[in-house]
């Protein structure tokens, strides 16, 4: 299998593993009162760049690999701070899908990237020639 394929489909997976996460964390698995939180909320701008995520929109992973480190920092926290001990598990949990996330988005995102400043660097010896003429 090809490895950027690979990549997205690493970065599409643990963001819609992450989704679910959040949802179980805040409705079943440790709500911070009985039957669930509004918490869970914070799962809907994750939703945002799904659709784009799911269709290998460049600039969509871009993005969204800098709004994954919301979560990360959330999840640290609360991985460190909650006092009990499946909420801890669930926030140290978190942390590991966005950095699954992030990993699997910026190795996806690397080829394009390099194409980029390729293109660029480019362009600019070409706008160099000219000048200089």
């Amino acid at each position: 299998m090809e490895t950027s394929k690979v990549y997205h489909i690493g970065a599409a997976a643990s963001l819609m593993v992450l989704i679910a996460w959040l949802l179980a964390w805040e409705m079943v698995v440790a709500p911070l009162k009985p039957g669930g939180s509004l918490l869970a909320l914070k799962v809907v701008p994750l939703l945002l760049p799904l659709r784009g995520v799911l269709k290998r929109d460049v600039y969509t992973l871009q993005w969204s690999s800098m709004l994954i480190l919301l979560y990360f920092a959330e999840g640290v926290v609360r991985g460190y701070s909650d006092r009990d001990e499946i909420s801890r598990m669930m926030g140290y949990g978190e942390v590991a899908l966005v950095c699954i996330y992030f990993a699997c988005a910026l190795l996806f995102l690397h080829p394009y990237k390099k194409a980029a400043r390729k293109l660029a660097r480019e362009l600019l010896d070409k706008v160099n020639r000219a000048t200089h003429e």
